[in-house]
């Protein structure tokens, strides 16, 4: 195997810059991009990597449109067996583009969905077939009688006839020619949950307890999600001619490892495909990050030592021994697979000490850098800043992720004088629970009736509000009020937090990006409308630093969508005079941490921010003891946050560092655009 000089480990802000190879950017193999893929014999599916999800998208919907073609050339129909959720909507929508722009004809085409919510209305909001009617179906030349997604009304005592049939409908069809999958937390394809056999077909099926919480998200609460569902089995999908597995984000990086590399078993039904003929596993690096080539590159194949390899090698190790990295021995590096890279640098010393410096440097109290002349004895010398006090500028996703996930770091900047401005990008209006609404309703109504003010104009809209709440199906979207009323609540919870941390209220800036404003979990495309809020807030700030979130595991990826208008922003100031010394950091905390071997800048959390900043995040009552979209953590945010903020310090005092109480982590941002 050639040598593959590794980059960086999968992570946001680190790749190089793609380029427009093969179906749509640059490969990855041992976290280098490269041109072409690399196998790599521990991988039992043929797994391509591109760096970026875009990239992903693109190349699959390019291997789906030459099928098309291809099948129409010679008069035949094409077969296509679908999937719902977020994974594949960016395939829809390049096939939509090359249907306008390019002349795809779907005239040709038959599809067959992997499965539906049972029961489920087809014109409900969570409903597979609304999903592919607005995806995709709508938007192309199908004839509809073509497409087939399983009936969700169907009666209880027709549905195993019924689930004969689809399969019947497949095979009078001639079989699928190419099954596009996603990928589940528990490893699920379609709807087959831990243990659906190899051979089972189209049935009914319970659904899982993950699943179900996965799924929380679309209808807007656990307790609102079907708990079955019609599927395709394993069997019918390994009848698939070719099959194309999917998975983006690090949130699936542990279950796709396990699926291409791990033994085949009915408690992981992706691990079948490794007895598919023709499947692929197509990945972004956050769902590579578990397998070996990333992973544990030196393991499949010879490398070339990057400084970034090394530090995530010997923390590895010193992870693997469970000892300090200047306590490392030739014997560790030489028993755990790490020899070439003892050969190449010759000293243990040097080498464990190179790594504990890199480190070192990274860790700092000044996050808005040291001040010219600010230092004191015993200080570690760190170079001064001529800039100072700073103009910084954080956003915030989500009205509360400021506080969660870099709140430390904040009251950090506050305190050490530096001008902080806080842009909440989106409202949060769909994470209130009615209650809130319907309580904040009669409040408002109650105090005009005390103090007579417009008390009738009150009462109404309370009466409105209750009425419609009342008689609100699970996921049926808020009226405009009502939406108000809860972007409302969010908005003052955020205001207390802001002041809590010492944050003006002028410095407080509520965006409420249009994307976000549909009052549903699905979303709006970001637009140019967008972006001009961000660039115009840049330029009345012109902000030294910026922070934004670079967590994407949030469960309905507003987080992605936030971020992608954020490096759009910046792209648009970059010309500008100020901008040339502007830095961006990247923050995570609510879902996720960086690794250490990933880190530019962590900030240690003395005891007494930790509390401020716990304080801060109960001021968001509406998200305390019982989040409406907590994702697959069950813990609450304050607890994630203290709890991931001791982890990272205490991985660090175990690494030889010194022993903070808590730690928040950055990245900076190289430039690369998200998608």
């Amino acid at each position: 195997m050639n040598a593959i000089e590794p980059n960086s480990p999968a992570d946001l802000g680190r790749s190089s810059s793609s380029d427009e190879t093969g179906g749509g950017g640059r490969y990855i193999a041992n976290g280098q991009a490269c041109d072409p893929p690399v196998h790599f014999d521990v991988e039992r599916i043929e797994t391509i990597v591109f760096e970026r999800a875009a990239d992903v998208s693109i190349a699959i919907a390019q291997e789906i449109a030459a099928l098309i073609r291809a099948r129409e050339a010679v008069g035949a129909r094409c077969v296509l067996g679908l999937a719902t959720g977020s994974t594949p909507t960016q395939v829809y929508g390049e096939l939509i583009r090359m249907h306008r722009e390019e002349e795809l004809s779907f005239a040709n085409v038959v599809t067959f969905n992997l499965d539906e919510y049972w029961p489920m209305k087809p014109e409900a909001l969570q409903s597979y077939r609304r999903f592919m009617n607005e995806h995709l179906f709508d938007h192309i030349d199908i004839d509809p009688a073509n497409t087939h997604v399983p009936d969700g009304t169907i009666a209880f005592e027709e549905i195993r006839p019924y689930c004969t049939a689809y399969e019947q409908a497949i095979v009078d069809a001639g079989g699928i020619d190419l099954q596009l999958l996603g990928l589940g937390r528990t490893g699920h394809v379609g709807f087959n949950e831990p243990g659906s056999s190899v051979d089972s077909r189209t049935r009914l099926i319970h659904l899982d307890r993950v699943t179900l919480k996965d799924a929380a998200s679309d209808f807007f609460g656990e307790e609102n999600v079907p708990t079955r569902a019609m599927t395709m089995g394993v069997g019918s999908i390994l009848d698939a001619r070719r099959v194309v597995l999917m998975a983006f984000g690090e949130g699936k990086a542990r279950v796709a490892a396990f699926a291409i590399e791990g033994e085949v078993t009915d408690t992981i039904a992706a691990s079948f495909l490794q007895r598919h003929p023709d499947a692929t596993a197509y990945l972004d690096e956050g769902a590579a990050a578990g397998l070996s080539r990333l992973a544990t590159p030196w393991s499949v194949g010879q490398v070339v030592w990057s400084e970034r390899l090394v530090k995530k090698a010997v923390v590895w190790l010193a992870d693997q021994v469970s000892k300090a990295i200047l306590k490392l021995e030739a014997e560790d590096y030489n028993e755990n697979g790490l020899q070439e890279l003892l050969a190449e640098r010759g000293s243990v010393y040097e080498l464990n000490l190179e790594v504990f410096r890199s480190v070192q440097r990274s860790i700092t109290g000044w996050p808005g850098g040291k001040p010219a002349g600010r230092k004191r004895s015993g200080d570690i010398d760190r170079p001064t800043n001529e800039v100072f006090p700073k103009r910084i500028l954080i956003f915030s996703p989500h009205p509360d992720d400021d506080v969660i996930s870099m709140g430390g770091t904040l009251i950090r900047l506050v305190d050490q004088g530096h001008e902080v401005h806080v842009a909440y990008q989106t409202s949060g209006n769909i994470a209130v629970f009615d209650s809130e609404a319907l309580r904040f309703a009669d409040f408002v109504s109650h105090f005009n009736r005390t103090f007579g003010f417009g008390a009738a104009e009150a009462e109404a809209l309370e009466r409105r509000v209750a009425d419609v709440l009342r008689k609100k199906s699970p996921g049926e979207v808020d009226i405009p009020e009502v939406q108000q009323i809860k972007g409302l609540i969010r908005r003052i919870e955020a205001t207390d937090a802001g002041r809590s941390c010492g944050v003006p209220d002028d410095n407080l800036h509520f965006l409420d990006l249009p994307f976000y404003e549909t009052g549903r979990v699905t979303k709006k495309p970001l637009s140019d409308a967008d972006v001009t809020i961000i660039t115009d807030l840049l330029r009345d700030v012109q902000p030294h630093q910026v922070y934004a979130a670079g967590d994407l595991s949030d469960p309905h990826g507003t987080h992605r969508t936030c971020l992608a208008a954020v490096f759009k922003g910046m792209a648009e100031v970059a010309e500008d005079s100020w901008a040339a010394d502007c830095v961006l950091w990247l923050y995570r905390g609510a879902w996720q941490e960086w690794a250490i071997e990933q880190f530019d800048m962590a900030v240690p959390v003395s005891p007494g921010e930790l509390k401020r900043k716990i304080t801060a995040i109960f001021k968001h009552q509406s998200q305390k003891d019982k989040a409406l979209f907590p994702g697959p953590d069950e813990r609450e945010f304050w607890q994630r946050a203290e709890q991931r903020n001791r982890g990272t310090a205490k991985r660090l005092d175990q690494l030889g560092f010194a022993e903070y109480e808590a730690v928040e982590a950055f990245v900076k941002w190289d430039g690369r655009p998200l998608d």
